[in-house]
């Protein structure tokens, strides 16, 4: 059986029907016409046909299975971070994941807490009540934007951590075999910015998440050298975890990666491009002093951003706008005010093709693109 019609971003992360955002689900636009742009921290993209907000999981259910019965393109969107709409818009149902909850199911010292969390539950937030109730394993994924529904997705990482360490289970709707579906850990295929979601876009709608994590008021072990730096401590050290947590959201707002209204550094879908990973041969390839790291299984991943710096993309590379690279990280390209989704598509594809004519190496980029392409 083909998948339905759609589109898949953040979480599954976008959806659709015919409700204004903030109004209750399946109350009517009354000829109101929503921009994706509104939608989405890069602030590009058109309207949406239709939208929908889900607040309970029985209405998100409801509001993708609707759509399909109808035939129509469903876009879930969660938190809009990771997630690049063209001009032209979306012409189906969006549905926006609003849903809400996080529950403790069980905590003891040996397995620790099973923490289930709802699709729409803001992150970053979550990471902060995490830490507060001394719950250790997210602490470093401090001031990610979007939504946990994105987070098995993309297998979301920062700083040494990633979801999969702490990611017990995940329950979805398969809209191919119209059913709930939860996968263990083991069964979503994680990777680097990968998983089996990503794999097959569209055909999933993250419904909720558990995660296991460590009773502990400490950290697991600090890996990455940047962050121990920033702590003052040796790599493997653990520290408290609200240390971990404000070192973590020092570093993000140096490189312009905490969304802030006032400041267009933060205008992105954060890293644009992923850091590719290479075979044996493709890594000794690459010219001395470039980023090289274990990536396992005989491949090595490199470095994205010093890539693109030594193309010949400095910080700040197309500014005064109306698109152009962050001025404080080279891998984010922001919307300086007023850019559409073409300007900053253009500027992606200048900084892809001049790393391809430079080292050979084709970046992959890392947000969905919705009704656009490179």
């Amino acid at each position: 059986m083909s998948t339905p019609a759609t589109t898949a971003a953040s979480t599954a992360a976008s959806t659709a029907a015919s409700t204004p955002v903030g109004a209750p689900a399946g109350a009517p636009t009354a000829g109101a016409v929503v921009r994706l742009a509104d939608l989405t921290t890069l602030r590009v993209g058109g309207p949406a046909r239709r939208l929908v907000g889900a607040r309970t999981e029985d209405e998100l259910v409801d509001a993708v299975r609707s759509a399909d019965a109808a035939g129509q393109p469903v876009l879930v969107v969660g938190g809009g971070s990771n997630l690049l709409v063209g001009d032209g818009g979306f012409d189906g149902t969006v549905v926006l994941v609003r849903t809400g909850g996080v529950r403790v199911e069980s905590a003891d010292a040996c397995g620790g807490a099973l923490v289930r969390v709802a699709a729409g539950e803001d992150w970053d937030a979550l990471v902060a009540r995490t830490v507060a109730d001394g719950l250790a394993g997210m602490e470093a994924m401090s001031g990610i934007p979007g939504s946990t529904g994105a987070t098995p997705v993309q297998n979301v990482g920062a700083y040494g951590q990633e979801v999969a360490d702490t990611l017990a289970r995940v329950t979805t709707w398969d809209r191919r075999e119209g059913r709930r579906r939860t996968f263990a850990a083991a069964e979503c295929g994680f990777g680097y910015r990968w998983s089996r979601f990503k794999a097959e876009p569209g055909r999933f709608v993250v419904l909720d998440v558990v995660f296991q994590l460590a009773l502990s008021e400490l950290s697991t072990p600090v890996r990455y050298p940047a962050l121990a730096g920033e702590l003052g401590v040796a790599v493997g050290q653990r520290v408290p975890l609200a240390d971990v947590r404000e070192a973590v959201l020092r570093l993000r707002r140096r490189r312009g990666m905490v969304v802030d209204a006032h400041d267009p550094d933060t205008w992105s879908a954060g890293s644009f491009f992923t850091n590719p990973v290479l075979d044996a041969a493709a890594a000794a390839a690459l010219p001395q002093g470039a980023p090289r790291f274990d990536a396992g299984g005989g491949r090595v991943k490199t470095s994205a951003a010093w890539l693109i710096e030594h193309a010949g993309f400095a910080r700040g590379h197309g500014l005064p706008g109306p698109a152009a690279i962050s001025t404080k990280h080279t891998l984010a390209l922001t919307n300086r005010g007023g850019a559409s989704a073409a300007d900053v598509l253009a500027l992606a594809r200048e900084v892809r093709d001049g790393v391809r004519e430079r080292f050979g190496l084709e970046l992959v980029p890392e947000p969905d693109l919705v009704g656009c392409s490179l």
